[in-house]
């Protein structure tokens, strides 16, 4: 179940951090709920169709044999962003050891990610202005309906936006600036059915 809107009396203006939690240890949003605090808006997110779903365990499979013990990879949980924002990306890497995040959410990140079809222009601008603002060194999109990874990095936290954007396509590598001597391969985060049909 929903928690009232904020043009509920009952609602305040834009949802904390601090208001979303209280609302989950409260049960008024559960497990079912699928939802993420976004610029103080509740926000639904929608169920994965096939190709989503396969992205995202490319993802997490190439970001866990990538980055091994050297950091924690999460994978779409709760990230605190600010004051009114706890997104859930498809995938985080974070700084420390899991238990360092027994007791609450991570508030640093060195890299997140999105997988992105229906949700494309969401992830470039909202997400990417939350996740700017937040300082996070890099932030991914791999693109389904354009068959790439944008690579965003040098976060304006003031400006909330990130000052360079690169695309990085099949037969490339990416290389996380706050992980040092590691690389993904950018075929290993795009579904095989996003490749071009051969020709007869």
């Amino acid at each position: 179940m929903l928690p009232p809107a904020p043009t509920d009396p009952a609602a305040p203006a834009r949802w904390t951090t601090e208001h979303y939690l209280r609302l989950v240890d409260e049960g008024v949003l559960g497990p079912d709920d699928k939802v993420e605090l976004l610029e103080g808006v509740i926000v639904a997110t929608p169920p994965s169709n096939a190709r989503h779903a396969s992205g995202i365990v490319r993802l997490s499979h190439a970001l866990f044999g990538a980055v091994g013990d050297r950091a924690v990879v999460r994978i779409q949980l709760g990230f605190m962003a600010g004051v009114y924002s706890l997104p859930e990306p498809d995938a985080a890497v974070i700084p420390g050891a899991i238990e360092d995040y027994d007791r609450e959410h991570p508030r640093a990140a060195l890299l997140v990610a999105e997988v992105s079809d229906s949700s494309l222009k969401q992830d470039r601008l909202t997400k990417g202005a939350i996740y700017a603002a937040a300082g996070i060194p890099e932030y991914w999109i791999v693109n389904l309906r354009d068959d790439c990874v944008e690579v965003r990095r040098q976060p304006e936290r003031d400006k909330r936006r990130y000052a360079s954007i690169a695309i990085a396509r099949r037969g490339e590598r990416i290389e996380p600036v706050a992980l040092p001597g590691i690389s993904v391969a950018v075929s290993d985060l795009l579904p095989s059915d996003l490749l071009p049909s051969p020709e007869v």
